[in-house]
């Protein structure tokens, strides 16, 4: 009976061996770099990106000479913004720029770049706009440089928003040194506010502001000036400057 039992496992394993070895199938040729991007991108489709990021290296490392290793190191850049890997992504994208500087699909890439600084940058003015500062930088100037991009609407569109954020904080320093009476720190940003983000909404702001501190600093030439400028920027504010000009008390001059 022993015997047998022995016989039974020697011949499971034999089976069990020519079965794995015909699965092994060595004759199948491997698969080309065409079948591997492919896959790479039904794997990032699926959600399985560790599997995506092995297949897109793979490419990318073995292959570099294939015009597919190109497509593999954005899908790379896609992949970690798929993954909401901000810093990743903008550095993929990046790398990914500086080496193909004139790649067809350039724009896409600029606009990428600016969304991983536009996602991480938080939304509240009064915090801190580094972020939203470098989306600006990069999208500024995308429509002259990329006039028929498919992109071009959603880029400018997002620009103003960004540019409309830094005016508001802008603004909102402003009113904080106004509260202090810091006269010349409420010139200094009501005027950098419009020199730097001229046509957002905040211009008549900036000009009410402008009016007021240089009243207060004795400044009547210049109050006059702004006050004209906001005549044709917003009319309507126009009595809300000239009573905060007419509250202001200039510094006395030295008689002598």
């Amino acid at each position: 009976m022993a015997w047998r039992a022995l016989g039974a496992v020697v011949l499971w394993l034999c089976v069990g061996s020519s079965a794995d070895a015909a699965r092994a199938r060595p004759d199948r040729k491997a698969p080309t770099v065409a079948e591997q991007y492919d896959l790479g991108l039904k794997y990032m489709q699926r959600g399985y990106y560790v599997k995506a990021l092995e297949q897109f290296n793979r490419i990318r490392n073995y292959h570099r000479d294939d015009p597919l290793a190109m497509r593999a190191e954005l899908a790379i850049a896609d992949l970690h913004y798929k993954k909401a890997e901000w810093d990743q992504a903008r550095l993929a994208y990046e790398d990914f720029l500086r080496m193909h500087p004139r790649h067809p699909e350039a724009d896409y890439v600029v606009q990428r770049i600016g969304l991983t600084l536009y996602k991480k940058a938080p939304k509240a003015a009064g915090r801190d706009q580094t972020l939203t500062r470098q989306a600006v930088n990069t999208w500024s100037g995308f429509d002259s440089r990329f006039p028929e991009s498919v992109h071009k609407d959603e880029v400018v569109g997002l620009l103003a928003e960004c540019r409309e954020r830094l005016a508001r904080k802008e603004l909102g320093i402003a009113e904080f040194y106004r509260g202090r009476a810091a006269w010349p720190a409420v010139e200094g940003r009501a005027a950098g506010l419009l020199v730097d983000h001229g046509g957002s909404p905040y211009d008549a702001d900036a000009l009410v502001l402008l009016v007021e501190s240089h009243a207060w600093q004795g400044e009547g030439v210049e109050a006059t000036k702004a006050l004209d400028k906001l005549r044709e920027v917003d009319a309507a504010r126009v009595p809300e400057a000239e009573r905060r000009l007419s509250r202001a008390r200039p510094p006395a001059r030295d008689g002598g």
